[in-house]
């Protein structure tokens, strides 16, 4: 019996050496809590680095920017025709051709500006002989060798022969002849059947759609000349921001085409023409501004953006600093007690000097960061990935 109580004993004793010694191992630690998605505690170093700012609301303009093209100021544009019926028997002016007002710059040959001036100088004879008879006539009359009869028919006639001549001679005023011209076909008798085009602008031949030898008409345009020292820029605005723009507001303009390395030329103006009606078919309505060109640098149909500050209104907004992204989110951080920040999910509308507007997510008066964001946004997702 003896050696069995022996061995129970070092059993017992074994036993007692094995619970001491786990008693001495330090307990593991225990891991902090975990903090919901979406909610980051930074570090004090980090904390120390954020900006807070409640979000508020201020004067805000949007800034518009809406497609537009230089195009010709249309109070120094002239579209330039014959004025007779005829065949081009000369061409002086040539496309990009600086001209002068009163320059020639095609003439034609015309049977009908011909046989105007033949009706003309025959209505002219005819009154000198009509002229004479009321003369001889009223002599005549005071002489008592004829009556009043034959003196009022004499004068009739005249009257008639007068106004006949008046009437060829504004006819050859319609037909591009100048009061000097008709008084020198009236002296001369020589008729001129050629008939000259001439410029009725000072400015740079645009558009040039004849051609030597061509039959052309009056209601044919020969040339177009404008004068491009200044040019319009001119824009269509979405009817859902029509309101926000009116006549005299400050615009700028960028042309693409003028691009130097720093980027796009931009150009300062004001809007001088709002459009009253939409176009049915684009939804838009039409702008105008006014541009000096005396380089002319601007030349029509180049491409150009304008960008329209509209008429400031209180909105909510957000400094540009205070967003993170994420996909196609765009979110703020906003502040909890305890030195916690939650990130949250905005609407955001136009921007302008780098300022956002909120339509949606946060209220007036949330704390939330607006320098740093993008620090804690990475703080926050290396402590989930972790």
């Amino acid at each position: 019996m003896r050696p069995t109580f022996s061995l129970s004993l070092l059993a017992c004793a074994a036993a007692f050496a094995a619970l001491t010694g786990c008693s001495d191992q330090a307990a593991p630690a225990a891991e902090p809590a975990r903090l919901p998605p979406g909610i980051v505690k930074p570090e004090e170093t980090l904390q120390k680095t954020l900006k807070v700012a409640p979000a508020a609301t201020s004067a805000f303009s949007e800034m518009l920017r809406v497609a537009g093209r230089i195009d010709f100021d249309e109070q120094r544009v002239a579209r330039i025709g014959a004025s007779v019926t005829g065949r081009v028997t000369d061409l002086y002016a040539m496309l990009g051709q600086e001209v002068r007002a009163g320059q020639v710059l095609a003439r034609l040959h015309s049977s009908e500006l011909g046989t105007a001036q033949m009706a003309f100088l025959k209505a002219e004879a005819q009154t000198e002989l009509q002229a004479r008879n009321a003369e001889r006539a009223r002599q005549l009359y005071a002489a008592d060798v004829i009556g009043r009869g034959e003196l009022q028919r004499r004068e009739s006639e005249y009257a008639i022969a007068s106004a006949e001549m008046r009437a060829y001679r504004d006819q050859l005023r319609v037909l591009g002849m100048s009061q000097g011209a008709v008084a020198e076909l009236a002296r001369s008798g020589s008729i001129d059947s050629y008939s000259p085009v001439f410029s009725s602008v000072s400015g740079t031949v645009v558009e040039r759609n004849v051609a030597q030898g061509q039959v052309v008409q009056p209601a044919d345009a020969l040339y177009t000349v404008a004068d491009l020292s200044r040019v319009w820029v001119v824009a269509e605005v979405p009817e859902q921001q029509a309101a926000l723009v009116a006549e005299g507001q400050s615009v700028d303009i960028e042309v693409p085409s003028l691009a130097n390395g720093a980027g796009h030329d931009r150009i300062t103006g004001k809007l001088i023409y709002v459009g009253r009606v939409v176009n049915p078919q684009s939804r838009t309505v039409l702008v105008r501004t006014e541009l000096e060109n005396k380089e002319g640098r601007l030349k029509p149909a180049m491409l150009a953006s304008m960008l329209i500050a509209s008429m400031a209104v209180d909105q909510l907004v957000v400094p540009e600093s205070a967003i993170v992204r994420d996909g196609g989110d765009e979110l703020v951080y906003v502040e909890q007690p305890g030195g916690q920040y939650r990130l949250t999910k905005v609407k955001l509308g136009a921007e302008s000097d780098g300022m956002r507007v909120v339509q949606g997510g946060i209220r007036a008066g949330d704390r939330i960061v607006v320098e740093g964001a993008f620090h804690l946004d990475n703080e926050r997702k290396r402590l989930e990935q972790g």
